[in-house]
């Protein structure tokens, strides 16, 4: 019909706090003042594309580093400059990561500069703006997940946790290990969401915003995060 108002998907849910899920132990929001400083950067409107691009890599450098907090390691020898043998240390797991497109290939690149041995695969996931539903359209996933002991799933946007959740779906047809979502903002809502969609998930985020307004999107928010990363607007 014409004259209708837009859709409102999430008008009237009821939505948790963020005081709700703060205390989760499957839950880490960055808190380092660096953080803090890149986290605005990429709410700033006035951001360009390649200042935002930048900040997402630095942060997703801090969430990397913490995700991989309980990767076991295994010893092996080096060679020191004064001719003796010094002990190294290497990661012993099998790691992977899934990227939902399209905004999460900004996280790509210093994922791989920290991981460069684990392979990269990417879920095509789109929602519907009206129902908020995610449609899968492209994977690349290999049949043999189960060689890998953790796989980490990146999007820098964690809004109602639709898309995150199906991507732990399509993982768990095939995948048993553990799974550690990475991004950069996160609304509550959404959070609960993919926290209980599975037992063994970590979510870790560079902010953890208020709410979702009735669309569907996270407030305050960084907008669109891959028309800010591609300059698309």
């Amino acid at each position: 019909m014409t004259g209708t108002s837009p859709s409102l998907p999430m008008k009237g849910k009821p939505q948790p706090t963020r005081d709700d899920l703060l205390p989760s132990d499957r839950l880490t929001v960055l808190s380092h003042p660096l953080a803090n400083a890149l986290v605005t950067k990429l709410r700033d409107v006035t951001t360009s594309a390649g200042e935002f691009e930048l900040a997402m890599h630095d942060l997703t450098r801090q969430l990397v580093w913490l995700a991989t907090d309980r990767e076991p390691r295994r010893g092996w020898a080096i060679s020191g400059f004064d001719g003796n043998h010094i002990q190294g240390w290497e990661l012993s797991n099998a790691i992977a990561s899934l990227i939902i497109l399209r905004a999460g290939l900004g996280m790509l690149p210093p994922l791989r500069r920290l991981l460069p041995e684990a392979p990269n695969y990417q879920l095509g996931i789109k929602r519907d703006e009206a129902t908020l539903e995610p449609r899968l359209y492209y994977s690349n996933l290999p049949d043999d997940l189960d060689r890998f002991q953790h796989i980490l799933l990146l999007d820098p946007m964690l809004a109602t946790g639709g898309s995150a959740c199906l991507a732990v779906q399509h993982l768990r047809a095939g995948f048993r290990g553990r799974i550690t979502f990475l991004g950069m903002i996160g609304a509550p809502f959404g959070v609960q969401m993919l926290l209980k969609s599975d037992p063994q998930l970590r979510i870790f985020l560079a902010a953890l915003d208020d709410r979702l307004n009735d669309h569907g999107y996270i407030m305050p928010g960084l907008g669109d995060a891959g028309d800010r990363l591609f300059g698309t607007n």
